[in-house]
């Protein structure tokens, strides 16, 4: 998230540009999921853009949100990373992958059972859903996403693991302090690494 709808919209415009740079450099298919991550940030920046004007509540653009944030990341990330991977990290990587998918399963049915709510408070958003047992659900979500990464045996999927953890940990302070949100710059970040990636991998059927 940004600090306010511009903010998100740009953002969103940048890094989903990034991600089209990103798909067209692509030169091997098992590389296109992982290559295509930041047109899947850029879509859920300017899709926050529309919960800012909307002033939060319930709608269908908070829903938007939420599938790409929860149920959708939490498999689309450690599945590319399983993907572009070699023979000799797949196996290790199967462990976030089905930590992920587990994950996913039950954020999209607390998902579609529940109503989730954004919230403007200042200069960030405050999304709400109800989850039992949150703290094991956070710690699924950030195995399968995070861990993948640093799991990968890839050194710029490694440095765009710790880049996130970086970023969650700080954005994560400031939305609790009510700061200006700070997601964006790490999602653009995020971006260029991949882009970063995608130019290194080598040619393939």
């Amino acid at each position: 998230m940004c600090w306010s709808a511009t903010a998100d919209l740009v953002a969103g415009a940048a890094i989903a540009a990034v991600g089209a740079v990103c798909v067209a450099r692509v030169r091997r298919a098992r590389d296109l999921p992982l290559a295509a991550l930041p047109l899947l940030l850029g879509a859920h920046q300017i899709i926050e853009a529309s919960v800012w004007r909307t002033g939060g509540g319930a709608g269908p653009d908070t829903t938007a949100w939420a599938v790409i944030a929860l149920p959708l990341l939490p498999v689309w990330v450690p599945f590319g990373v399983l993907l572009a991977a070699p023979r000799s990290a797949r196996r290790r990587l199967l462990v976030p992958a089905a930590v992920g998918l587990a994950t996913a399963v039950a954020l999209g049915y607390f998902l579609a059972v529940g109503t989730v709510t954004a919230e403007v408070r200042g200069h960030t958003v405050g999304y709400g859903l109800h989850l039992p047992w949150p703290v094991l659900v956070v710690a699924g979500y950030l195995f399968a996403t995070i861990g993948s990464l640093l799991l990968s045996g890839d050194r710029w999927l490694r440095l765009l693991g710790g880049l996130v953890t970086a970023g969650a940990v700080i954005c994560a302070a400031a939305w609790r302090l009510e700061f200006v949100s700070t997601w964006c710059a790490f999602a653009a970040a995020a971006s260029v690494v991949v882009l970063a990636w995608v130019r290194r991998r080598p040619a393939g059927p």
